[in-house]
């Protein structure tokens, strides 16, 4: 695997991200997860109004002009070599939330599909457990539907504890906790 590094997305990524949007929208149309912790690309309508969203999101007292009351930061997984996205994956400040506490968790990703199996979702969550600690967070939540081998194996390389399997509207989840 390449090595990459986690940054807030930036204008200077537009094309790439919505190259990345497009992927996603092409492969994982039949997934339930097609766009997990992506923040809204989904239904952006540009990469500037996303980068806003982003950006609200960070902080309390705007994340909710953005549809959140939890603030979060989005980062882009960025492969070193050649500059290129070949990830995103966000971090809840906290999961004191109805939703977030029970299955949300503190952080959802996803990895541009040619780009999957490369070991980066292990590498994006292994940075961000690291933003996490400068935070203060000192575990964190993480859940993967009961048929997503990957995100499990990703899970568990970072020190995933597995606590249990819940259902939410008809959908097995487990739930992990990562000691950061």
């Amino acid at each position: 695997m390449d090595e990459i590094t986690l940054i807030e997305p930036q204008q200077k990524y537009a094309d790439d991200i919505w190259e990345f949007r497009q992927e996603i929208l092409e492969c994982d149309v039949e997934s339930e997860d097609q766009f997990a912790g992506c923040l809204s690309l989904d239904v952006s309508k540009s990469v500037k109004e996303w980068i806003r969203i982003c950006e609200l999101r960070k902080c309390e007292k705007t994340c909710g002009e953005s549809g959140t009351t939890v603030p979060s930061h989005m980062y882009l997984a960025i492969r070193r070599r050649d500059d290129k996205v070949v990830g995103v994956i966000d971090l809840r400040h906290h999961i004191n939330h109805p939703i977030l506490g029970t299955w949300g968790g503190h952080c959802g990703y996803s990895v541009r599909p040619s780009e999957r199996g490369k070991g980066y979702a292990k590498e994006m969550l292994r940075l961000n457990m690291q933003n996490a600690k400068s935070m203060g967070i000192e575990k964190l939540l993480i859940t993967c539907d009961l048929k997503n081998a990957a995100s499990e194996k990703t899970i568990l390389a970072n020190g995933g504890v597995y606590e249990n399997t819940i259902n939410v509207d008809g959908r097995d989840l487990k739930r992990y906790w990562i000691t950061v």
